[in-house]
């Protein structure tokens, strides 16, 4: 009797370990890779893992997460009611931006890059100089955002907007920028410019300075940004972290040059409120004795008593502008200049008239 029944327990031991094997296990297993599936589509949207657990293989972002912190996508999503038109500020070439409020109290621009172009390098760039190189006139930087084929970028918010919209929009918001605003919006943006280029142990030429990559806080303090075409010169100290930026190793003085050109055009169009398609060096091959009249500079800086000053910058502008590039004028003495112009007007003078590139 004890043997029969030890038998028949033995026997039904057996049979439910054979179950749970083909069939318990498998159990098992799809639970684990249901969890590991919800996971992996987490953080593909950005957002981090409820157990803390953060999937990353591509190791350009593992890097870019070494200097810039990367933001959770449910989060800007949520800040943004999932990127409505009524939080749209603007929209460029490369994506829309919206405004945002973010949890930590920080009123931010988030900038969504097209998804339907590849524009990682332009991404890259970006993070990469905004973060690396820091300075009163470059726009900040706070975070950025993978998810899926999509890139955010998360700025400071410039209450101000852009320059070309105070120039280019409305006559009673261009009378708003009285020629010291203006001046002081051309020495900050010169003065940017000049430190990228000599700035010690790095050179950065930005390749597409304009009004619309100007951007203003709520002082007027110009910030520039849209760093997609910039270039840096590689450097033998240089940090291992500006090894994502395309490098090359010598900045030839046409490089540069050609963010000096830029410039006289933004500053042509400070003067004049002409579109810059409107400006261009053969405009300019004019004696200065004839240039304001010729350029038609905006009726609301002239009679004001600036007029020579004014004179003085349009010549700075066709000096920036001329034809062969190394006739133009440095950034450095470009900053000097505008700076000695704009220091004429404010007599209590510029404490960083000496630029400071280290």
């Amino acid at each position: 009797m004890f043997v029969s029944g030890f038998v028949t327990g033995l026997s039904l031991f057996y049979l439910l370990g054979i179950y749970l094997f083909f069939f318990g296990f498998a159990q098992v297993k799809k639970i684990f890779v249901s969890i590991k599936n919800r996971t992996k589509r987490t953080m593909i949207d950005g957002s981090e893992c409820s157990d803390g657990i953060e999937v990353n293989n591509d190791p350009k972002i593992s890097k870019l997460e070494k200097i810039v912190t990367r933001m959770s996508f449910m989060e800007l999503a949520k800040a943004t009611s999932h990127f409505s038109q009524d939080h749209e500020i603007g929209k460029g070439m490369l994506g829309k931006v919206y405004k945002a409020l973010v949890p930590n109290g920080w009123n931010v621009a988030i900038k969504r890059l097209n998804a339907s172009e590849n524009l990682e390098e332009e991404f890259v760039s970006e993070i990469t100089i905004l973060r690396s190189l820091r300075h009163q006139n470059l726009v900040p930087l706070i975070g950025f955002c993978v998810e899926r084929d999509g890139r955010l970028l998360v700025y400071k918010y410039m209450p101000n907007g852009n320059l070309h919209e105070w120039l280019h929009t409305t006559d009673d918001k261009a009378k708003l920028l009285d020629f010291p605003l203006r001046v002081k919006i051309a020495v900050g943006v010169a003065k940017a410019l000049a430190w990228l280029h000599d700035g010690g142990n790095f050179h950065v030429v930005h390749s597409n300075i304009s009004t619309q990559s100007i951007l203003l806080d709520e002082n007027f303090d110009p910030k520039i940004s849209n760093f997609w075409e910039a270039t840096l010169e590689r450097q033998n100290d240089m940090d291992s972290s500006m090894c994502l930026l395309p490098l090359v190793d010598s900045l030839d003085f046409t490089s540069y040059k050609k963010d000096v050109y830029r410039f006289g055009v933004v500053l042509l169009e400070l003067l004049t409120r002409k579109e810059s398609y409107q400006l261009s060096c053969s405009s300019l091959n004019l004696s200065s004795s004839s240039f304001a009249s010729t350029l038609d500079v905006d009726k609301v800086l002239l009679g004001q008593g600036f007029d020579a000053m004014i004179l003085q910058l349009l010549e700075l502008a066709s000096n920036c502008m001329k034809f062969i590039p190394n006739q133009r004028p440095t950034m450095l003495q470009v900053y000097l200049t505008v700076a000695a112009i704009s220091r004429i007007h404010d007599q209590t003078g510029d404490p960083e008239i000496q630029l400071q590139v280290e």
